[in-house]
């Protein structure tokens, strides 16, 4: 892709992601309808997905920013609903639609039907985590389709795989395709599970440069995965299993080094998200020039026949998957207490395809090995594209007043600000007896007012938190973390103007005026996380 229409595509997808928070429609649906008006403007440049990009180019770092934000305690203890909608329900998927098309579909065989249903078996959950947090799901239901998203795209490239090697003449039994799923899956655990201690250990040598330790994190993601698939196994898994590891030991990172790669992997992932979306939607033209063997309504017939499979599909597999185990094994009963026809309802409703589905789509060859063009290739790309943009804007629109309508217990925000402010109390007090056994010692000897100040710090910061359950006020409607974090910028504000005030009258320069600045930053930024939620 040249460099202007680059340009377009991430500056035009940004702003569309930028205009979204101000509108009710979640992002990824304002950037694929603007995507597919878009691709009616006259004189657009070709933005055919190439899977050669976005498979190693913009898959890795999606995934790894993911894992780097999830919690590697809460999918262990997530493990077996993860596991069975990433691995189970995917394969499953593909057999289910795989069949289904092949028996609508005319002269389609078996083994490229298959192909089809590898491709479309992955959901994105981009779309329905975003949704999910901002309507204040159950953190578990949260964690398992974020779970689910990291792990299923691995499982469905292997069977896609196996499928089209079948499909196009290849030697592909059973037994093959088994042996070729346990490769890839437990290489990409193996090969991740080797990268993780040296690349953590580089970082953490690596305290004194924040700049070199997120330089390190960018490459994290494509080194894990280009080692993974030298290797035959799934990159995917590879980057996956870095990133988790990576995320549960950032603690032992330069504080520095933590702040800065949180604003940088959010500003890629941002960037990432909103072009991929964007692409969906300019694939209507490519995806229309390749089906002209099939008239309008046709295609249209299959493509809803399809959707509907793939919807119920997952249903399907979704409540046994959620109630079988648990009436199977009192263990599980005892663990997971309070699980009824609801929290299955929202997970399977939310399986909206992305990305992934359209670059495995666009990597099946034109032409085989000597056996003639991949059958029906056109019409399977129309009905992956038809596919994922049915799920976004069909589960994607009624995901949030289904969310609405079932009426699930949120997020006990009392409940987990009581348990941050225990937290903070534990940890304040032992600094608290860590600060004085420290000025015991006269190598720490210090003034007492500096003294005073660092025990009025760690007093603040415990009683922040203890303050947010404390009543709003009634002539601002703020509760007082609101009203502190409202003060504490005026202040820092102030401050601001008058360094800079100060750098215009020539009596500091500008290299004490960025000094001061970041000074202030950091000070804005300790005052809003204190009393953020």
């Amino acid at each position: 892709m040249a460099v202007m229409p680059l340009l377009l595509l991430v500056a035009g997808s940004a702003a569309v992601a930028g205009l979204a928070r101000r509108t009710p429609v979640p992002a990824p649906l304002l950037l694929v309808a603007a995507g597919i008006a878009a691709s009616a403007v006259p004189g657009l440049p070709d933005y055919t997905l190439d899977p050669h990009i976005v498979l190693p180019l913009v898959l890795p770092p999606l995934l790894h920013s993911a894992a780097l934000d999830s919690s590697y305690l809460d999918l262990r203890a997530n493990l077996r609903p993860v596991a069975l909608l990433s691995v189970g329900y995917v394969l499953f998927a593909t057999l289910v639609v795989g069949w289904a098309a092949h028996l609508v579909i005319p002269d389609l065989p078996l083994t490229a039907a298959l192909v089809l249903g590898a491709v479309v078996a992955p959901p994105d959950a981009v779309a329905a985590t975003a949704i999910a947090r901002r309507l204040g799901l159950p953190h578990r239901i949260t964690t398992i389709l974020q779970g689910e998203s990291l792990v299923n795209d691995a499982t469905a490239i292997t069977a896609y795989k196996v499928a089209l090697a079948a499909a196009l003449g290849a030697a592909a039994t059973w037994g093959e395709g088994l042996r070729a799923f346990a490769v890839a899956s437990l290489g990409g655990i193996g090969i991740g599970v080797v990268l993780m201690v040296p690349l953590h250990w580089l970082r953490v040598r690596l305290r004194e440069s924040a700049l070199l330790e997120n330089t390190l994190s960018l490459l994290i993601p494509f080194v894990a995965y280009a080692v993974a698939e030298q290797f035959g196994a799934s990159g995917v898994l590879a980057v996956v299993v870095v990133g988790l590891y990576l995320g549960h030991r950032s603690w032992q990172v330069d504080f520095e080094t933590r702040l800065q790669e949180e604003a940088v992997w959010k500003m890629v992932s941002f960037i990432l998200e909103s072009a991929v979306f964007a692409l969906i939607g300019l694939q209507l033209p490519v995806v229309l020039r390749g089906l002209r063997r099939f008239s309008g309504p046709q295609a249209l017939g299959y493509a809803v026949v399809l959707f509907l499979v793939v919807v119920l599909a997952r249903f399907v597999w979704v409540f046994p998957a959620t109630f079988l185990p648990r009436a199977l094994s009192a263990r599980i009963r005892a663990r997971e207490p309070g699980v009824n026809w609801t929290a299955p309802v929202i997970v399977g409703w939310a399986g909206m395809r992305g990305v992934v589905s359209l670059a495995i789509a666009f990597s099946i060859p034109a032409a085989g090995h000597g056996t003639g063009a991949f059958p029906a290739r056109n019409l399977v790309l129309f009905l992956t594209f038809t596919t994922v943009i049915a799920t976004l804007v069909v589960q994607g629109l009624t995901l949030p007043p289904l969310i609405r309508a079932l009426k699930l217990p949120g997020r006990d925000v009392q409940a987990e600000t009581l348990a941050e402010a225990e937290a903070q109390n534990e940890a304040s007090r032992a600094a608290e007896e860590r600060l004085e056994e420290l000025l015991q010692d006269d190598r720490n000897a210090l003034p007492g007012p500096l003294a005073d100040r660092l025990r009025t710090v760690m007093e603040r910061r415990r009683n922040s938190v203890w303050e947010r359950l404390g009543a709003v006020s009634e002539v601002t409607g703020e509760s007082a973390d609101d009203t502190y974090r409202r003060l504490a910028r005026e202040m820092i504000d102030t401050e601001r103007q008058v360094f800079v005030r100060l750098r215009d009258a020539r009596r500091i320069d500008d290299e004490m005026l960025r000094t001061l600045l970041r000074r202030l930053d950091l000070e804005e930024a300790t005052a809003y996380r204190e009393v953020a939620s």
